[in-house]
């Protein structure tokens, strides 16, 4: 079983910065696959950005279009966090955020793929 809490949520003003933590425990967190999806009132989940866990011990990162170049996922695994930090914020990127978590070394953009989820945090991006 996996735990995830989300925090770091809030409102700001468009253009400023976030940073979302994503705080983990449970089972082994280094290899785990840790993903970031949104949701805006009356839309679907989306992907946002993903870690995952490479065969060198290294990790790869994936981003949605809509957040390549402004977003930055990473990770923490002496302190089971993985982080969002978002800058250039826009309105558009107002909505629920989450973390998800799978196991092995893929990741998907679909929610249904990740067995583990945090609450959510707010973001509300003002203009």
């Amino acid at each position: 079983q996996v735990q995830l809490v989300e925090s770091g949520g809030g409102l700001v003003q468009a253009g400023v910065s976030l940073r979302l933590s994503c705080a983990a425990s449970g089972r082994t967190f280094s290899s785990a696959s840790m993903c970031w999806f949104r949701q805006a009132p009356g839309k679907e989940r989306e992907f946002v950005a993903a870690i995952t866990w490479s065969a060198d011990s290294d990790y790869n990162l994936y981003y949605a279009d809509s957040v390549k170049g402004r977003f930055t996922i990473s990770r923490d695994n002496a302190k089971n966090t993985v982080y969002l930090q978002m800058n250039s914020l826009k309105p558009e990127d107002t909505a629920v955020y989450f973390c998800a978590a799978r196991g092995g070394r893929a990741y998907y953009t679909r929610p249904n793929e990740y067995a583990y989820w945090g609450q959510g945090t707010q973001v509300t991006v003002s203009s």
